[in-house]
């Protein structure tokens, strides 16, 4: 299906499912705003990477006008629905200060690999304790996606982005897999080098080497 979109160009990744809070203060997306809301039409978030817009984002939907301020910026809860592919940005649009997209939407798939996902939430959970943060998935770990753990398995923005690109679940999983087996052990040896600097200067009990 191809269809006409509002744009709010951002240099975020959205995923599907995916709660977000934005605080609205330019004229354009406050306008933006109002309409979706007060319509009920939900509208786009394309990624800006490079200082340019890239072709794939994700549809929004706003839950919540979370507060207005008196000179109109607005807090505002929104939700990520499902991914776009823009066709064409349309810059101007009539009697509208924000730009659209005409987009086409890819087929994607969530099928459940739960012997994966169970690996993949172990090893961020691994990179957590690493890296001494807790972070709280807001799911039981059989309902969880890749997408509910995509932002805190330390990718990139480049690689997130890459990541939404990936049509089917078991892609997305593997694609998380070989990043965090690539970066563990790399957080694990910069851990290791961080105690043998503390170290240095201090008494050690070491054992002696048997030849």
């Amino acid at each position: 299906m191809i269809n006409f979109i509002p744009i709010f160009p951002l240099g975020i990744v959205v995923y599907p499912g995916e709660k977000l809070n934005l605080h609205i203060f330019e004229e354009r997306y406050k306008q933006l705003i109002n309409i979706s809301f007060a319509d009920k039409k939900p509208f786009g978030i394309p990624v800006v990477m490079n200082d340019k817009v890239a072709e794939t984002g994700t549809v929004v939907t706003i839950t919540e006008i979370a507060k207005r301020y008196d000179d109109g910026r607005m807090d505002v809860r929104a939700q990520g629905l499902n991914i776009f592919n823009i066709l064409e940005i349309i810059k101007s649009v009539p009697e509208r200060l924000y730009s659209g997209a005409i987009v086409d939407y890819p087929p994607t798939t969530d099928a459940k690999n739960v012997l994966a996902m169970q690996r993949v939430v172990a090893a961020v959970r691994e990179l957590h304790k690493l890296l001494k943060v807790s972070k709280d998935f807001k799911k039981p770990d059989e309902e969880l996606l890749s997408y509910d753990i995509a932002h805190h398995a330390g990718l990139s923005l480049e690689e997130e982005y890459e990541l939404l690109g990936l049509p089917h679940e078991s892609q997305r999983l593997e694609y998380l897999k070989r990043h965090l087996k690539k970066i563990i052990p790399i957080i694990t040896g910069t851990e290791n080098l961080k105690e043998r600097i503390q170290l240095n200067g201090h008494f050690k009990e070491l054992g002696g080497f048997d030849l």
